[in-house]
């Protein structure tokens, strides 16, 4: 997969599981790598805890700022 810059990493909630529920953890912070293409079709791409990128309905998630210190903490910062 194709490495992102660490600005373009994004942090992203998942509010809902609904048919990913073997992916995805309903209130977990997952790593969101930037994708065009992806997100004009209604997906996002995420970084699931195997360090791989999946994408998934952006409707599964809502955007977030954490601390910097947070991001550190977090290794993804």
């Amino acid at each position: 997969m194709k490495k992102a810059s660490r600005k373009a990493k994004r942090f992203v909630v998942c509010l809902s599981n609904a048919g990913y529920a073997a992916s995805l953890d309903v209130r977990k912070i997952y790593v969101s790598l930037p994708d065009e293409i992806a997100e004009k079709r209604g997906m996002l791409r995420v970084i699931d805890e195997s360090g791989e990128d999946y994408l998934f309905p952006s409707s599964r998630f809502a955007a977030i700022d954490l601390p910097k210190d947070v991001e550190r903490a977090i290794g993804a910062g």
